[in-house]
């Protein structure tokens, strides 16, 4: 647990949005380098996962890989972590 605008956080927990957030889900995480806890916001709203579907998510992984792979620093304070995070098979959100 953790502090994030003088609210109790759970970090690395990933939860979903309210209708007026412009992303879909949300997670809590702490910046090594400052300390502080940011909230990484991830996902298209009005978009469907399907991460059931074994031809998307090979899909998914193939487009998202690279982009993983670009990002520099901290994985977990990156959007694209957590999307391809949330695509593993038995991931809750």
């Amino acid at each position: 647990m953790a502090k994030y605008q003088s609210r109790t956080v759970a970090l690395n927990k990933p939860f979903r949005l309210g209708s007026g957030e412009s992303k879909k889900f949300g997670v809590y995480v702490r910046n090594k380098s400052t300390g502080n806890v940011n909230k990484v916001t991830f996902g298209q709203r009005g978009a469907k996962i399907k991460r059931d579907n074994p031809a998307r998510r090979k899909s998914f992984m193939a487009r998202m890989g690279a982009v993983l792979d670009d990002v520099k620093g901290q994985k977990t304070l990156s959007p694209a972590y957590w999307a391809v995070k949330s695509w593993r098979k038995g991931f809750k959100i």
